[in-house]
């Protein structure tokens, strides 16, 4: 399965898209980008009408990150979703974050995909094992979760559930390398899957600061900006306590402060999103945000982000 055109050809099958917003947006650039040929499926007319335009906009923010795009790459809308996924080797679906609306959709792209496609889930929480429950051939469906925005961020949690997973998840798996992105395996289902773990955790403790009055929204924000978040860009949490220890690595760090880590575990919130706290949270981020609106900010971002990355791969 994993020895397929659609690797070193990139135009030779359709790749399917189901659901354009946001996330859909993201994956149809890079696809587009990296020289495929994308069916993208919306229910919105709306959104279908302008997804060319915004696709080239991406494209933009890709290219100054991964150069020109790849010859061959192509976008073609349809309003029905069984002939924007017939012949796709490989799917993405971006429904909303709802069992009963992604069900549905997720029958309907394995009914009318290739045989054998296989189809991602852009789900931030659902396992693969309730995406799969009551599909024809739940094997084929697999969580293939971005990091927004997708066009931009390398990363890709994929996750099966089960040995019978494990053809389609090393077919993703080779599809998203041969993007450019970084993979990493969901080894067993998890609510939630990997980094969206670890970031509600630092968020729960963000949320916990700013309601006991310890920081503001701005001051939290500059603290992960120019503190940890710079040294999360280079390594994760295990290589940089690892790296902090000096020689004795990781297992110093355990050994002798280990005990103060647990102490600030213990001293942790557990915050409640209830109507005072979301009023607060919201205040304080209008405050900090003045005039600026989210193109704004999204553009910052993903030049701030361009800027990161290529200082990774050696390039500035």
């Amino acid at each position: 399965m994993t020895d397929h055109p659609l690797f070193d050809t990139p135009g030779a099958h359709p790749v399917g898209i189901v659901g354009a917003g946001l996330i859909g947006l993201g994956w149809t650039a890079l696809f587009v980008h990296r020289g495929h040929r994308v069916h993208a499926h919306d229910p919105d007319p709306d959104t279908l009408t302008g997804l060319q335009d915004a696709v080239e906009t991406a494209i933009v923010e890709i290219e100054a990150v991964d150069g020109p795009r790849s010859a061959g790459g192509r976008l073609e809308c349809f309003s029905n979703l069984a002939e924007a996924v017939k012949g796709c080797a490989y799917v993405q679906e971006n429904a909303p974050e709802r069992l009963p609306i992604k069900s549905p959709v997720l029958a309907e792209i394995a009914e009318s995909a290739a045989p054998d496609a296989v189809i991602g889930s852009s789900t931030t929480s659902f396992t693969a094992l309730e995406l799969g429950e009551g599909q024809v051939k739940p094997e084929r469906i697999i969580v293939a979760h971005p990091f927004n925005p997708p066009h931009l961020i390398p990363l890709v949690e994929i996750g099966g559930a089960g040995d019978d997973y494990e053809p389609a998840i090393a077919f993703a798996w080779r599809f998203f390398q041969s993007l450019g992105r970084e993979p990493v395996h969901i080894r067993i289902p998890a609510r939630g899957h990997i980094a969206n773990r670890l970031s509600a955790a630092l968020f729960r403790e963000a949320v916990h600061i700013v309601s006991e009055g310890i920081a503001s929204v701005e001051d939290v924000d500059r603290a992960i900006v120019h503190g940890p978040g710079l040294r999360w860009a280079t390594a994760g949490p295990f290589m940089n306590y690892h790296l902090g220890a000096g020689r004795g690595g990781l297992a110093a760090y355990l050994d002798h402060l280990g005990p103060a880590q647990e102490a600030r575990w213990a001293d942790l919130g557990a915050p409640k999103l209830d109507d005072a706290t979301k009023k607060l949270l919201v205040s304080e981020m209008n405050e900090t945000i003045g005039d600026a609106d989210i193109t704004q900010l999204s553009g910052q971002r993903a030049r701030r982000l361009a800027a990161i990355r290529l200082a990774l791969a050696g390039k500035s």
